[in-house]
């Protein structure tokens, strides 16, 4: 049995008198209007149960025929005629617009979520109500797709059986429909026939995971985050989607080069229809996502990281040549998760424009450097959270992630990220800040932070945290966080275990940036940091060595603010609101006065060009709105700078030895016996996180899968891009 020491910071005479006040404001809202909120949150759930049933009828019922000879033919019949919209009407309507919907509903929630006071999440009632779900977050499957939990096994299960279903029914028209009889004299074999209707079939069922393929990639998305999701853990989705995405239309293509060559139709690959299928324009859209694919496989991702990161632009090659091979019609079935990814891609562009300001940086002896910027303090982020930082004088194209180490509630002027050598962009910072040459000023950009909404770590009554090598450092945010917490003296947080797995003794200096001691905190805390040193019998290095290293900003510097203001959610649901009326308007005005009367004449309007409006309308409208908003608040947000004191300086962290010695039993030259040690806490509900190598990960997920303990609550936290 390993030895736990434990730290316990006891009530000082000092306090965060600011952040405490600040605390006890928020618990002032009257409860009429408390009640009020929750009343408008459950009226946004009621909404969202029904868009969402019935979107999944759409889906359900879009491969049958039923679909298509009954609701089809009377929506084209409503909307297709119309002068303001003409064909693309019917999919505007029941595609895009309830999507649309929904993002902007989830903004509204997020808003009034953002806004619920700590004693309501900490009541007992929503203890229950979460720990009610928790066997629902446990692993069900750990190799082959990654840690899948059961929820995810449940909605994979559903997707694939969507699919399973859209194939089914279209194969099933294919051969009821084309028979021997039904093939004309002179005309193409029945195989061939059957190839053919094949072909497009397949290319249907691809479109339905395109039309999903860009939710997971939207950063800041509403709809990920109302259901508790991030970016960076819905990765995988991207991953699964996109490898089905190109499964299906590579089959799709090779289906038809087969029907062409076996019936002398090659010059057909090379056809630019003017207002229907243009063959040219899919073959272009296939070649760009065959090489989007090729790059995004472990051995080439991992090797060619830049490869595959740049290749990936070609997202928008391929994005443009859909529309044009299939026509804006049918490309709006696919186009609602699309669009989302659009206002978040333009509103990261924004951020990234400017200069942040980097106030000081340290070096830390195990190859680590940490960065901290100063920031508003109106922006807040939850534990866990990234930041992507580009510094151009290393590589003005690349952007990496870290994860933030500093807490919005704790250090309010202040940001922070760790940043471990472990490829040529972050050795070349390393290197850059370690040279016995100094540097007074770096230029940075950075987009974030992005992270979960809102963090429910108040429901265990303990929380065990468990990580290999720089995988520490979300749990540094967490940890801070939560100290924060029992300052306020409103509520009580779990007791805190830390389980950290280090390859040399040098690395142990990461522990150095977990407690700050500026000011004492007023509040009982017990924390436990079990350290495991693998490759050294004992200590060989000596890590009081730390450089710190202070910047001068320049002028146009600024902190790290939040693009969209303290009111983000609600800002982005004007975005997703006025951008869709805008876009709306437009299309409305050019169909009635430009498209509407070619078409009525012999003549009908060329395909490709009235694609082109529509995605000329979708930029303007996404452009326009998200740039008013973002100057607005910037304009606001300045005005609060020029009125706030300068930033405080910043928080100095323990020293490692001060640190060691006080809170971690260090055990050198052995691995940790997890199942052990995690098996061995007690309490109705323990939170096991685990941030590491795969194989760590993998093996504290056997531990806390399904079949295991029932009060061991699983969550991996992976950043592998």
């Amino acid at each position: 049995m390993v030895a736990r020491g434990s730290l316990v910071v006891a009530r000082g005479h000092r306090s965060f008198p600011s952040l405490v006040r600040k605390s006890k404001q928020t618990q002032t809202y009257p409860l009429k209007r408390e009640m009020n909120k929750e009343m408008i949150k459950n009226v946004i759930k009621l909404l969202t149960m029904v868009i969402l049933i019935g979107t999944m009828v759409i889906w359900i019922m879009m491969p049958t025929s039923t679909y298509k000879k009954i609701w089809l033919k009377s929506m084209r019949a409503k909307l297709g005629e119309s002068i303001y919209f003409g064909r693309p009407g019917a999919n505007l309507l029941v595609y895009m617009f309830p999507m649309i919907l929904l993002a902007f509903l989830g903004s509204i929630y997020l808003h009034l979520k953002k806004q619920t006071t700590v004693n309501q999440l900490n009541s007992g009632v929503e203890r229950k109500k979460r720990n009610k779900f928790g066997a629902l977050k446990k692993p069900m499957l750990v190799k082959g797709l990654g840690i899948v939990t059961v929820t995810e096994v449940m909605f994979l299960t559903m997707f694939l059986a969507l699919l399973l279903w859209s194939l089914a029914n279209y194969f099933y028209f294919t051969f009821a429909t084309i028979t021997p009889q039904s093939i004309p004299t002179g005309g193409d074999n029945l195989w061939q026939a059957r190839l053919n209707a094949i072909a497009v079939r397949l290319g249907l069922t691809g479109n339905i995971c395109l039309g999903f393929l860009f939710y997971p990639v939207a950063r800041g998305s509403s709809l990920l985050a109302a259901v508790g999701l991030t970016s960076e853990s819905s990765i995988k989705y991207h991953i699964w989607l996109g490898n089905l995405v190109m499964t299906l239309l590579t089959s799709h293509g090779l289906c038809y080069c087969l029907y062409w060559i076996s019936t002398n139709q090659i010059s057909q690959m090379l056809e630019w229809d003017r207002t229907g299928i243009s063959h040219l324009a899919g073959e272009i859209a296939l070649v760009a996502g065959l090489v989007m694919w090729t790059t995004t496989f472990p051995a080439i991702r991992r090797r060619y990281f830049e490869v595959f990161f740049y290749t990936h632009y070609l997202y928008m090659v391929f994005m443009l040549f859909f529309v044009f091979h299939v026509g804006i019609s049918y490309a709006l079935t696919s186009f609602p998760g699309f669009y989302i990814f659009i206002v978040d891609r333009f509103l990261r562009f924004l951020q990234s424009r400017n200069n942040v300001k980097l106030a000081s940086a340290r070096v830390l002896p195990c190859e680590t450097v940490e960065l901290n910027f100063s920031k508003n303090p109106m922006l807040m982020y939850s534990p866990t959270s990234i930041l992507f930082v580009s510094i151009p004088s290393i590589s003005k194209l690349q952007w990496h992630p870290f994860t933030i180490t500093s807490s919005s509630k704790l250090e309010p002027k202040k940001i922070s990220v760790m940043i471990k050598c472990q490829g040529k962009w972050s050795t070349k910072l390393y290197h850059m800040l370690s040279s016995s040459d100094p540097i007074d000023h770096l230029a940075v950009s950075v987009e974030g932070p992005y992270g979960p909404a809102s963090t429910d770590y108040l429901r265990h009554d303990t929380l065990v945290m468990v990580s290999g090598g720089s995988g520490i450092t979300p749990f540094i945010s967490i940890i801070r966080d939560l100290l924060y917490m029992s300052s306020t003296n409103t509520c009580k947080i779990p007791k805190m275990t830390l389980i950290c797995v280090f390859k040399t003794s040098s690395d142990l200096s990461m522990l150095s940036l977990i407690l700050p001691i500026s000011t004492e905190i007023p509040s009982f805390v017990d924390i436990q940091i079990i350290a495991f040193v693998t490759r050294e019998k004992e200590s060989t290095c000596n890590m009081n060595i730390i450089k710190t290293l202070d910047f001068k900003p320049y002028v146009s510097d600024q902190p790290i603010s939040p693009i969209l203001g303290s009111n983000s959610w609600l800002w982005l649901a004007t975005i997703l609101s006025s951008s869709f009326m805008i876009f709306i308007i437009i299309i409305a005005f050019i169909t009635r006065y430009h498209i509407y009367p070619i078409d009525q004449s012999s003549k009908k309007y060329n395909a490709a060009y009235k694609s082109l409006i529509y995605l000329l309308a979708i930029s303007i409208s996404v452009v326009a709105t998200s740039t008013v908003a973002m100057l607005c608040n910037k304009m606001n947000y300045k005005e609060k700078d020029e009125n706030d004191d300068a930033l405080s300086p910043l928080m100095i962290e323990t020293s490692p030895d001060q640190l060691l010695s006080e809170v971690t039993n260090i055990q050198y030259g052995e691995r940790p016996n997890l199942n052990k040690l995690l098996v061995g806490f007690n309490g109705s509900s323990v939170g096991v996180l685990v941030c590491g190598p795969r194989k760590m990960r993998e093996e504290v997920a056997n531990i806390c899968s399904f079949r295991s303990a029932e009060n061991l609550q699983f969550e991996s936290i992976s950043f592998t891009w």
